[in-house]
């Protein structure tokens, strides 16, 4: 299991994005406030989120009620300013990446206690950031390869040979 941590997310869209990841991996969704955008039963339906009911959505009041249900023993920490890329980290199975907000990334004293746990996707110098759902995405992926997709359907309804005529 992955647990997706985005702290202070502002654009619903992105939020939707990584719910939909969530509910096609089994990962479970936290985050963290303040919400940039409401999440309630009614806003979810009016977005027409049909996949909201798959997904384990955990909310917290801010990052110290976070850690304090969680703690910090395994998580990762993706920013734009980290030392190493992210294939450098082993997720292990209840490994938890935090994620911060669209606008200004995780912040620094949190990226400072925990450098040693900070990675990034590597990208083109000229490039500010990939958008926040494709990293939670890449992220999310390369953990459940990393654990072998635990409970993942592995292949789809085509044979590996084609059909004789």
């Amino acid at each position: 299991m992955v647990n997706l941590v985005l702290v202070e997310p502002e654009i619903p869209m992105n939020t939707g994005n990584v719910a939909r990841t969530c509910a096609a991996t089994g990962s479970v969704l936290h985050l963290v406030k303040p919400l940039g955008f409401d999440i309630s039963d009614r806003a979810v339906k009016r977005a027409g989120l049909d996949y909201w009911h798959l997904v384990d959505i955990r909310v917290y009041e801010n990052l110290d009620d976070f850690f304090l249900k969680n703690g910090d023993a395994n998580i990762w920490l993706a920013t734009t300013k980290a030392p190493r890329m992210y294939c450098e980290a082993e997720f292990t199975d209840g490994a938890f990446i935090l994620f911060g907000k669209e606008t200004a990334g995780l912040p620094e004293s949190l990226r400072e206690k925990y450098r040693d746990r900070c990675i990034r996707l590597p990208m083109l110098s000229e490039a500010r950031s990939l958008n926040l759902a494709n990293s939670v995405a890449v992220l999310c992926y390369e953990a459940m390869r990393q654990q072998g997709f635990p409970n993942l359907t592995r292949t789809g309804e085509m044979s590996l040979t084609p059909k004789a005529d």
